[in-house]
């Protein structure tokens, strides 16, 4: 089987790969699936958005690029930290929905035909369950009687 060569890129859409993590291509590709959500969003209603498609996506991508805060995004915005984090949830949500953007599942991989390309680890937050504090679930300790 013939591999087709990768077309030749530019200086600047390396640059632009470099900063967010994907071609102009697939950011375009990502535009269009966002703004069509968008669409089907408005039609229900609700307050315009402050913010363009292009820039929200430009914030979800500086998030799973850089993982930096909510709090640094929305200043840089000029968001509150709220709409942020709501913004981010979205953007990341329709793009799951698409399904153009998802990785092979486990049975994928497995398959000894599949030729994979590339493997990316998902490598985000996940929250830790603590005990909780408290008299009951303290184990008591036996008090020595010498001192």
């Amino acid at each position: 089987m013939m591999r087709e060569e990768a077309p030749t890129i530019t200086a600047s859409e390396r640059r632009f790969r470099r900063r967010t993590g994907v071609y102009p291509q697939t950011f375009a590709k990502m535009v269009e699936i966002l703004e069509e959500a968008h669409k089907k969003k408005k039609m229900r209603g609700g307050r315009p958005n402050k913010l363009s498609i292009e820039t929200m996506l430009l914030m979800a991508l500086e998030y799973w690029r850089e993982y930096r805060t909510y709090f640094h995004i929305s200043e840089n915005y000029g968001l509150s930290e709220s709409n942020t984090y709501y913004t981010i949830k979205w953007v990341e949500d329709v793009l799951i929905k698409d399904g153009s953007f998802s990785l092979p599942g486990k049975k994928a991989l497995l398959d000894e035909e599949t030729e994979i390309e590339v493997i990316l680890p998902d490598a985000t937050e996940t929250p830790i369950e603590r005990p909780k504090r408290g008299r009951k679930n303290i184990t008591q300790e036996r008090k020595n009687a010498t001192h």
